[in-house]
């Protein structure tokens, strides 16, 4: 019975980490704000949500820190980038909610316990959980900062769209390493693990670059 149980679980894992890798494209693509592009970031965020959840079942039935703490870490970046659409204007009351702060204080803990797993672990010094601690650790903290922060409309008026493209496509990198790590066998493990990192990390900073560009122009 535990068997069918976990093995509908991990199908389902599959099947929704198959769905945000196809769908995250037409998102990237689309005219941002449009509706097609409202609605794939939706199909995404779904798809996102069901891995997170199938993930921490699956470690729940065979135990994994590390999977966990990595499952919490691409479910924070995609939440974080739907949920601070909702918090454009800080002046105008759209603060942090109780979930926002439970979810950054979670991360958090989360990238610190990486860390943890990568200097301390059996064996310390491991590249994968150090770097996805850093990331996880900086993800929260700069959301935290975020959150407590006086509201400037002449500095951060474009930074809830900044947070959202590079969350997105942060949590778009988290599918495609996991379809790298399960696929890609002819590739090291290192390479499967940190090689759609280190892709993805420069385009993130050139898009946005792009934009802060365009709309300093203005």
């Amino acid at each position: 019975m535990m068997t069918l149980i976990s093995n509908t679980i991990l199908w389902l894992h599959i099947l929704a980490g198959f769905t945000a890798f196809l769908v995250a494209p037409g998102a990237l693509v689309s005219r941002k704000g449009g509706t097609w592009h409202r609605r794939w970031g939706k199909i995404f965020f779904a798809a996102m949500t069901v891995v997170a959840i199938s993930a921490l079942l699956l470690t729940a039935i065979r135990p994994n820190t590390f999977l966990t703490l990595v499952a919490l870490f691409s479910f924070y970046s995609a939440f974080s980038g739907y949920r601070v659409l909702k918090r454009k204007r800080p002046d105008r009351g759209e603060h942090a909610k109780w979930f926002d702060w439970t979810a950054a204080l979670i991360t958090l803990s989360a990238g610190m316990g990486l860390l943890y797993l990568g200097f301390f672990g059996n064996p310390p010094g491991t590249p994968v959980f150090i770097i996805f601690g850093v990331i996880s650790t900086l993800l929260a903290a700069r959301d935290i900062h975020s959150f407590l922060r006086r509201f400037d409309p002449t500095r951060h008026k474009y930074e809830w769209l900044y947070t959202h493209i590079g969350n997105m496509i942060g949590a778009y990198i988290a599918a495609v390493t996991a379809f790298a790590v399960v696929n890609l066998d002819f590739l090291p493990m290192l390479m499967r693990w940190l090689l759609p990192t280190l892709i993805g990390s420069p385009l993130i900073f050139l898009w946005i670059r792009s934009y802060r560009k365009k709309f300093a122009a203005r």
